[in-house]
């Protein structure tokens, strides 16, 4: 029903910024959550932040609390996520995932295609 394509991946140095986008399809874009995931070689994929269907809620991992901002535009299909202060350690493929609010799972079941993000020391 729904499907996600990242952009805005690349090479940074630590201390500086870059900013995800994630273009969604579908007609109730509003009614899915929405959140950013990461993998880097070798470890699990782990839950980078989350945003609600309206935008009132978002949800952070302690690593990147404080750095990171998540933020979506219904109008235009779109999730964001504005990384700023990056670490090495941020290193990995980040993904774009979405939930329906109407599903009866919580899983998220739709997936992009990721966008890698490297962070030179």
């Amino acid at each position: 029903q729904v499907q996600l394509v990242e952009s805005g991946g690349g090479l940074v140095q630590a201390g500086g910024s870059l900013r995800l986008s994630c273009a969604a399809s579908g007609r109730t874009f509003s009614r899915y959550g929405m959140g950013w995931f990461r993998q880097a070689p070798g470890k699990e994929r782990e839950l980078v932040g989350r945003i609600s269907w309206n935008g009132g809620s978002t949800y952070y991992a302690d690593s990147v609390k404080g750095r990171f901002t998540i933020s979506r535009d219904n109008a235009k299909n779109a999730v964001y996520l504005q990384m700023n202060s990056l670490k090495p350690e941020d290193t990995a493929v980040y993904y774009c995932a979405a939930r329906s609010v109407d599903a009866a799972t919580s899983a998220y079941e739709y997936w992009g295609q990721g966008t890698q993000v490297t962070v030179s020391s």
